[in-house]
């Protein structure tokens, strides 16, 4: 069907259209989902409850995780219920604002993801210095920084491509409103629409990657360095673990959104399943599950509530003997 169809309802295609993948994928991909909130929400918790956490590496990373569980929420309840239904349509405003919502939580990770390496750039570097360099107010301005552009970029794309009407198919070849196969949708000045999604979207990865890049590589030489073999290790160990969650995340993001558009095939979609739904649940054993300190405070408000209940019972029990 075509024609002018802004204000229609949409079409996605989904993961499979075959029914008997349908259930297992379901119960597959909500385990995933589920382990998603519980890592990154309890990461959150435990960061904001344990005082030894309180430093700027885990204010950046207790972001992170709120956006991972942001970055997931925007497409697995929904894709989860298309799995479940006959009735893969969705309305324009929905699918718009999807779009919106999983550009700017995209772009707000790539930015955390550099502000994240950054830290340990100076963190290593400059220890006498980090203080004074990542203060309190820095962070809260870095951080907010890191919105304010995400929000833009969503903003700009969303506008390119849902400012005006939708004149290809109604059918998205995807699981849910992703740049790509909503791109497909534009008819009139499709070239300046994708030019400018393009740019924005090279300046988030690109740009960031790129200070990654540079951070770990500054990093890197001052840890070569150093004297200490186990300040190295322990060193080592925590840029290592940042850099396989940029390898993981960026990896995906260049093949799916810096290809030419004829370039894209079927495995788009097990990119996107990558990026959306893998890389949240892996990144809290990457980033902070691994950690030591992260493990530590985990074991001592584990202890802390234990003891807590235990006092309970055994001031429960002593009132119902005494009544």
């Amino acid at each position: 069907m075509e024609g002018n169809h802004t204000k229609a309802e949409l079409i996605l295609l989904g993961i499979t259209d075959r029914p008997c993948s349908q259930t297992p994928l379901f119960v597959f991909f909500l385990l995933i989902y589920i382990v998603t909130l519980v890592e990154n929400i309890g990461i959150i918790i435990l960061m904001q409850v344990s005082p030894s956490l309180h430093t700027p590496m885990y204010f950046f990373l207790t972001h992170f995780a709120f956006v991972e569980v942001c970055y997931s929420t925007v497409v697995s309840p929904r894709m989860l219920a298309d799995l479940l239904s006959e009735d893969k349509t969705i309305s324009f405003s929905e699918c718009m604002m999807q779009f919106l919502t999983f550009i700017f939580f995209g772009s707000a990770e790539c930015h955390l993801l550099a502000m994240m390496a950054y830290d340990r750039r100076i963190a290593i570097c400059h220890p006498f210095l980090y203080v004074t360099i990542i203060s309190s107010r820095v962070c809260w301005q870095l951080v907010a920084s890191s919105y304010l552009f995400a929000f833009l970029t969503a903003v700009i794309c969303t506008w390119c491509i849902f400012g005006g009407p939708l004149c290809g198919p109604k059918h998205i070849d995807h699981f849910f409103c992703d740049i790509v196969p909503v791109l497909k949708l534009i008819c009139p000045n499709k070239y300046s629409s994708e030019m400018v999604i393009f740019a924005f979207i090279s300046i988030n990865v690109v740009g960031t990657s790129v200070v990654i890049l540079l951070s770990y590589i500054s990093t890197i030489r001052t840890l070569l360095r150093m004297c200490s073999t186990q300040s190295r290790a322990r060193a080592f160990h925590t840029c290592a673990s940042h850099l396989t969650a940029v390898a993981l995340l960026f990896g995906a993001a260049f093949f799916m959104y810096l290809q030419p558009p004829s370039s894209h095939r079927s495995l788009d979609k097990v990119a996107s399943i990558f990026y959306s739904m893998v890389t949240p649940m892996l990144n809290p054993f990457i980033y902070s599950l691994r950690n030591r300190e992260v493990k530590g405070a985990l074991l001592k408000c584990g202890r802390k509530l234990l003891s807590q209940w235990q006092n309970e019972r055994v001031a429960s029990s002593r009132t119902r003997s005494s009544s």
